[in-house]
């Protein structure tokens, strides 16, 4: 009887053994597992954001060779500077732009250089030669080469045309441009800035935070240079301008698309931040001037002043100059003040000061 007593207690003891063993050992599998796959998710998730060509992480990866420049005609020489279009290559796209180069004794080095990122036109009714004319001038004039790029699917270039804020293209255009120019035999390699004007401001900004060797110095005037949430949620609530129907096509159809794969900015915050430039001004190295017009319909100023705020934060070498009564353009009688201040600003970085 004991015997048996002994042999029951024994099963017991044995049995309880397996099942704690068994329930130990699955659980921490369980455990395991769970963590494995928490680890995959997030891994999968962070691939998603910096595979996206969007991100500034995937931007920074991949190459901007450029190519040669190839005039294709000759313009009408003004009193102070030759004018050409131009051609380059862009993601093997035939990318044609306006080159305006000084007359007169070049430099040792090289003309400093110019990257002029035009705002939003019509792509199909974008004239190379058109609009800016003013702005081009007062720069070659006084001893930059310019070059204003035609991104892609606007007037002549190849492909499609993309637009700024959902779409890495025309940024890449414009490295690419960079990168061109940087061949160019008229041009020092080392004394290249960029100004850009609203769509190009935005450009500009992305390309300074990508690049944060080349570009040294970069003005901006009515940049769409706010976060993606001010974009997406306070542009249109506080600018008087409504875009065509045309252009919110454009631009709707590739904010479509990442909305639709990676939510919102108050949905997925990370995935916006990581292709956001606004959220990796710690990493740029250019000085940056700012303009606007006080009664600038189309782009807010606080875009501006909120990047001014930031840059200011971080550190960053920033000026900012507001023009009361001034529209979108900052046109007369603020151009003149304006248009001195860019090139004051540029004389500083660029020539050193003359």
């Amino acid at each position: 009887m004991n015997k048996f007593k002994l042999f029951i207690i024994l099963v017991i003891f044995i049995g309880l053994g397996i099942g704690a063993g068994y329930f130990y050992k699955n659980g921490r599998f369980k455990i395991l597992n769970n963590s494995i796959n928490n680890n995959q998710t997030s891994n999968n998730q962070n691939n998603q954001i910096n595979e996206n060509p969007l991100s500034i992480t995937a931007m920074r990866s991949r190459a901007y060779p450029g190519s040669d420049l190839t005039i294709e005609q000759a313009l009408s020489s003004g009193s102070n500077d030759n004018q050409y279009i131009a051609s380059y290559k862009s993601d093997g796209l035939k990318i044609y732009g306006l080159l305006t180069i000084p007359k007169g004794q070049k430099p040792t080095n090289g003309w400093p250089v110019i990257i002029f990122n035009h705002g939003y036109i019509q792509p199909d009714l974008y004239k190379t030669a058109e609009r800016y004319v003013a702005y081009v001038d007062a720069f070659a004039r006084n001893g930059y080469i310019v070059f204003k790029p035609d991104f892609r699917g606007n007037g002549n270039s190849e492909g499609q045309p993309e637009g700024a804020y959902y779409s890495p293209a025309y940024a890449a255009d414009a490295l690419n441009a960079l990168a061109t120019l940087k061949k160019y035999k008229d041009a020092n390699p080392e004394k290249i800035g960029m100004w850009g004007h609203s769509m190009g401001g935005n450009i500009t900004l992305r390309d300074i935070v990508i690049d944060t060797k080349d570009i040294k110095a970069a003005v901006i005037w009515g940049g769409v240079v706010g976060s993606y949430d001010d974009l997406m949620n306070n542009w249109q609530r506080k600018a008087k301008y409504q875009p065509s129907v045309r252009e919110l096509a454009l631009r709707n159809n590739y904010r479509q698309k990442l909305t639709d794969t990676h939510g919102t900015p108050t949905t997925n915050p990370d995935f916006w931040q990581m292709i956001d430039p606004t959220d990796h001004l710690e990493d740029i190295t250019t000085p940056i001037q700012l303009h606007t017009g006080g009664n600038d319909e189309e782009v807010p100023v606080e875009f501006s002043l909120s990047l001014k705020e930031k840059l200011e934060k971080a550190g960053k070498t920033v000026e900012y100059y507001n023009y009361p009564g001034g529209d979108h353009n900052i046109s007369s009688p603020n151009f003149e003040i304006a248009m001195r201040r860019s090139l004051d600003f540029f004389n500083k970085y660029l020539k050193g000061g003359e």
